[in-house]
């Protein structure tokens, strides 16, 4: 079995670089961001702000994932809500209610479910750490906050997204900042977890570093 535990701050490309990976290597793909995405959805939605009302909304919050030939499904409650968790709005959302410990562990018992006997790449803020502390192979993927906010700016234009950079750097230190410096389970490098910086490379330079990784631990563990 292998299960490829992927961590790191956010607009680090987790996402798009474990997501080629699974597809490349044959491993089931799990955005745990995500997840933490469709709650915060349906906390927007149904106008709760504080940390009581949403602790008492988790018990109506159903979170499903499927897979498609070529993607990852996000289900809330029935509904797939794959193209609407991926706002700037949603994305603070997430970063917020993150922060719950009930919300972490009502998500952390789904992450785990998924990953008991299959090979998967997870990625996410605390998976080596806290989800997967036994992954066969823990990666920590950064960059610096400038080329972080940089992608993201880049990829909102190409979009049609009026944006601004600053904006967006400002967003990408406070979400740091607050993964960094939460009570239960913060964003942090698991102690033998591979470092992997791509503050200098392309995307391609980047999955590339990965694949190099996963297939030498696949030949290990084979």
């Amino acid at each position: 079995m292998l299960r490829v535990a992927v961590d790191g701050p956010a607009g680090a490309g987790k996402s798009t670089i474990s997501k080629s990976v699974a597809q490349k290597q044959g491993l089931i793909y799990i955005d745990t961001g995500a997840m933490y995405r469709a709650v915060a959805l349906y906390m927007i939605r149904n106008g709760f702000r504080s940390v009581e009302a949403i602790e008492a909304a988790l018990c109506d919050i159903s979170i499903e994932i499927k897979h498609s030939s070529d993607a990852q499904l996000i289900f809330l409650n029935g509904e797939d809500v794959t193209g609407l968790i991926r706002t700037e709005e949603v994305s603070k959302g997430a970063s917020a209610v993150a922060v719950i410990p009930a919300v972490r562990l009502k998500l952390v018992e789904l992450q785990q479910r998924i990953a008991a006997g299959a090979n998967v790449i997870m990625d996410g803020r605390d998976i080596g750490t806290y989800v997967l502390p036994d992954a066969e192979l823990k990666i920590y993927l950064t960059a610096s906050a400038k080329a972080r906010a940089k992608r993201r700016y880049d990829e909102l234009l190409e979009k049609g997204v009026d944006c601004s950079f600053d904006d967006i750097y400002r967003d990408i230190v406070a979400r740091d900042e607050n993964d960094m410096n939460r009570d239960f389970a913060p964003l942090r490098q698991a102690e033998d977890a591979v470092l992997v910086d791509t503050t200098d490379d392309t995307l391609e330079e980047a999955i590339e570093k990965i694949m190099t990784l996963v297939e030498a631990k696949k030949a290990e563990v084979s």
